[in-house]
């Protein structure tokens, strides 16, 4: 008898049924060496991959933030006064970019006399002036009629020192004229004008229209040579020793030629005619804008 039979049946059947046993499967190469990659190896490498293209992101982001947003603003408050020369200023502030400055009270008053200077004259190239107040007015002399010659307080008393000093150094003035009123300088103005057959365009050449002289200002007055009178009033004042004294010393007193040659106001050369510019009060009557005028250059 067979061994097989020596199996029991049960057993038999069961092996007889049993599917033969399954080889194993072959893995792809390329399979095998990803799976042995652990998990986080997988994370770096997509940071990596990512990180180019986050960072890109990140820096345009940046940047058009920065295009946007308003320029620094440098006003001239926060740039430290330099102690060598203005220019050393103005030409770092030119420099910098972007610059707004902010003027101070020097430049504001800078500004406006440039732009009170360009102001034309308010008539026939004369500009208003107001009379200067009786109280404030002071005696100088006389004329041969006994007429009061009077100065503003201050004109006069730098006056009198000037012409003192012009004494000393052998030159005599005379005083022709000082401060007038409105209705004065009217009678002025117009009854010559008629006498000498001239229009107001004509007569403003040599002699301010009322409300327009400085004379009423009280800082103005002609001057004569008393050794040579007959230059009074005349262009050829300016060949006497008075003239010459004046050219050289009135500006130490505070006195300037109003209306010296091709003066930019149009009226005629008077080297007689002089003003006082000498303290506040007088320089901002000639040269800083009120009432509409009383601002010009002057040109010697």
């Amino acid at each position: 008898m067979s061994t097989q039979n020596d199996i029991p049946v049960a057993q038999r059947v069961s092996d007889t049924n049993r599917s033969p046993q399954k080889q194993p499967e072959k893995i792809n190469p390329v399979v095998r060496s990803l799976q042995s990659i652990p998990w986080w190896a997988y994370g770096l490498a997509v940071l990596a991959f990512l990180s180019p293209i986050v960072s890109t992101r990140i820096w345009f982001t940046l940047n058009a933030n920065a295009i946007n947003q308003p320029q620094e603003i440098i006003t001239s408050e926060s740039i430290s006064q330099p102690t060598s020369p203005s220019t050393v200023q103005s030409t770092a502030i030119s420099n910098a970019p972007f610059i707004t400055t902010t003027p101070d009270a020097k430049a504001n008053d800078d500004s406006e006399a440039i732009a009170e200077a360009s102001s034309p004259p308010d008539l026939f190239g004369h500009y208003s002036f107001s009379e200067a107040p009786a109280n404030k007015l002071r005696t100088i002399g006389r004329a041969g009629d006994g007429y009061e010659i009077r100065l503003h307080e201050a004109a006069a008393k730098s006056y009198l020192k000037m012409e003192a000093d012009a004494k000393a150094d052998g030159v005599d003035f005379v005083v022709i004229s000082g401060f007038r009123t409105i209705s004065e300088q009217q009678e002025l103005f117009f009854e010559i004008s008629k006498q000498r057959n001239q229009t107001p365009s004509q007569r403003a050449k040599v002699s301010a229209p009322p409300g327009h002289s400085e004379h009423h200002t009280g800082y103005a007055l002609d001057i004569g040579d008393d050794a040579l009178p007959s230059t009074n009033l005349s262009t050829s004042f300016e060949k006497t020793a008075a003239f010459q004294w004046l050219q050289n010393n009135a500006a130490k007193y505070g006195f300037e030629m109003s209306f010296p040659p091709n003066n930019p106001q149009g009226v005629m050369y008077e080297p007689w005619h002089w003003r006082f510019v000498g303290d506040d009060d007088s320089l901002a009557t000639f040269y800083k804008k009120s009432n509409r005028s009383n601002a010009f250059i002057n040109k010697p």
